[in-house]
């Protein structure tokens, strides 16, 4: 069958589906049990529930995705949303004006840095909260891969290199998100720990390793925070998708650690949609383009018809996701708000990342700064903080404080030579290239001249120099312009050091990163260096907390 009659055989079910009135005595979910909804469907209806929609026009927001509904027999959909560092919701809705925005809070490595789990669970608390007031009702996050390789371009997204560290904050996050009554989605199960060719890759790990350290912080979570979903990931694990392994989605994770939620697939994951059905994967997520979910909704409805799919196990699979649709807030037909407290989640955001910054060097007690005042302030992202990566992990906030706005709103007086040179090249990128967003935290750093950083020297008490770096999803880090600083962000360290130095004046770096960096070859240079990760919207203003000593650095 062609792509375009097939399409149209789909569309035409669906609208069937959804919008016939149906007999009186059809069982419907909110007052059948589900065993008799399912008896209820027809095969087209059973395979179209294990596979997921990405056109969410439930409430006219585009979403990550959501399951099928079918107003035949009273299911409603359950709307998926992004969000390991706050609620990713597109800010514009259709036929309404208003934006909306949600809360940037530090990314997950940031997290784990404050070692602490009730810190955890309070933003977890608020994210959830977001998902809750506007209109979702699962939050595709946490993401707890370890961080095995340094490269990989999602570990921001990632809490730690270890998985006992990982699973504990993990714990938090859950409990807190699904405190609201939304849910939560672990992800991304097994093994997740490159970007390069994931979907390709075969991960080749012992029994011992993988049971100790790529699994231990899903298990930790499983048994201590009972989340309502877990998302499989893209590559391979010893020959087999990971999606499709039945060992690790139903041997380990049900029948061991005694799961009871569903399994759904990243987006466009594995090849073998009967393969996910019997592995234990309830869910296919079909991702782009449309054609895909269309692709499987034939195969697994030949499979169904001609008995090499069991339909016991479709139906195992379907009781599941009904199961955790009825937990839903829009099944129980919650009105949502689309007013969360952005203000007190703000002010949570800033907590938050003030505990989970590391004072990686101070010497002589430069800091907290003291009667200092005047600052020369250099490094592009100095002026457009990096507040977290690129992708899923995305958020649509309102306001980013950069670190100009925090020092100039605690009364720190900024040298206007260095501001304006700063300004009007990050504008000049701008220029070049409107079309991407991510320009200015891209683009190479500014060649700042020793002459004039010498006339700044007699202008300004002290110099902070912001190094700042971006990643994200779909691409692991080149080691030349990520891990190694850059020969002019070298020189620049070596340059303002040795010119305020001169003068007895001293230099602090602040890293606005998302994952490791190398520091031997520069860390002599400045008296004092911040670890400030990617610290949400807050991040200028939590910056300043510390330098200025309201607050004592405490992460690790």
């Amino acid at each position: 069958m062609s792509n375009i009659r097939l399409l149209t055989v789909f569309i035409t079910y669906i609208l069937l589906c959804n919008h016939s009135s149906g007999q009186n005595n059809t069982p419907q979910l909110h007052t059948n049990s589900i065993d008799e909804v399912i008896s209820a469907m027809s095969p087209e209806e059973k395979v179209y529930m294990v596979i997921g929609n990405n056109n969410n026009v439930w409430r006219k927001v585009q979403g990550v995705g959501s399951t099928w509904q079918c107003e035949r027999l009273g299911i409603t959909p359950a709307i998926l949303d992004d969000g390991p560092a706050g609620l990713r919701m597109p800010p514009q809705r259709d036929g309404d004006s208003h934006t909306y925005y949600c809360t940037a809070f530090p990314t997950a490595t940031a997290l784990a840095a404050t070692w602490n789990t009730e810190l955890v669970k309070e933003v977890g608390l608020a994210i959830g909260n977001e998902v809750l007031e506007y209109g979702s009702d699962v939050l595709l996050a946490p993401a707890v891969n370890i961080q095995r390789n340094p490269m990989c371009g999602r570990n921001f997204e990632y809490y730690s290199e270890d998985p006992y560290l990982s699973g504990y904050i993990g714990s938090a996050m859950v409990k807190g998100v699904q405190a609201n009554g939304v849910g939560a989605t672990v992800k991304h199960f097994a093994a997740n720990n490159q970007e390069t060719n994931r979907k390709d890759i075969n991960e080749v790990i012992s029994q011992r390793a993988l049971r100790e350290l790529y699994l231990k912080a899903f298990e930790i979570i499983v048994k201590e925070a009972s989340p309502w979903s877990i998302m499989s990931s893209y590559n391979r694990i010893n020959g087999f998708y990971t999606s499709e392994n039945k060992d690790l989605l139903t041997t380990i994770l049900r029948n061991e650690w005694n799961y009871q939620g569903i399994v759904m697939t990243d987006w466009v994951s594995g090849d073998d949609a009967v393969a996910q059905m019997r592995a234990g994967n309830d869910l296919i997520n079909p991702g782009f383009p449309a054609e895909y979910a269309y692709y499987h909704y034939n195969e697994l409805l030949s499979a169904l018809k001609d008995k090499t799919l069991d339909e016991d196990i479709l139906n195992r699979n379907i009781h599941r996701i009904l199961s955790f649709i009825k937990k839903t807030p829009r099944f129980n037909g919650y009105i949502f708000s689309s007013t969360p407290n952005l203000k007190a989640h703000t002010q949570i955001a800033r907590n938050t990342a003030n505990e989970a910054m590391v004072l990686l060097k101070n010497k002589q007690e430069t800091l907290p700064l003291k009667k200092t005042r005047s600052i020369a302030l250099f490094g592009k992202t100095s002026y457009e903080l990096i507040t977290g990566g690129t992708g899923s992990g995305e958020v649509n906030y309102k306001h980013a404080v950069s670190l100009k706005e925090g020092l100039k709103k605690n009364k720190y007086n900024l040298s206007q030579s260095v501001e304006n040179l700063y300004l009007t090249y990050l504008d000049s990128i701008r220029h070049t290239d409107s079309k991407n967003k991510y320009v200015t935290m891209n683009s190479a750093e500014k060649i700042i001249t020793k002459q004039f950083i010498q006339k700044e020297v007699s202008q300004s008490d002290i110099a902070i120099i912001t190094i700042g770096r971006i990643s994200g999803e779909g691409e692991d880090r080149n080691p030349e312009n990520y891990f190694s600083l850059s020969e002019i962000e070298t020189q620049l360290i070596k340059n303002v050091c040795d010119a305020y130095h001169a003068a007895n004046k001293k230099v602090i770096v602040i890293l606005n990163i998302g994952g490791v960096i190398e520091t031997a070859s520069w860390k002599d240079y400045p008296d004092a260096i911040l670890l400030a990760w990617q610290a949400g919207q807050q991040g200028g203003n939590a910056i300043v907390d510390i330098l200025s000593g309201k607050v004592t650095p405490s992460g690790k």
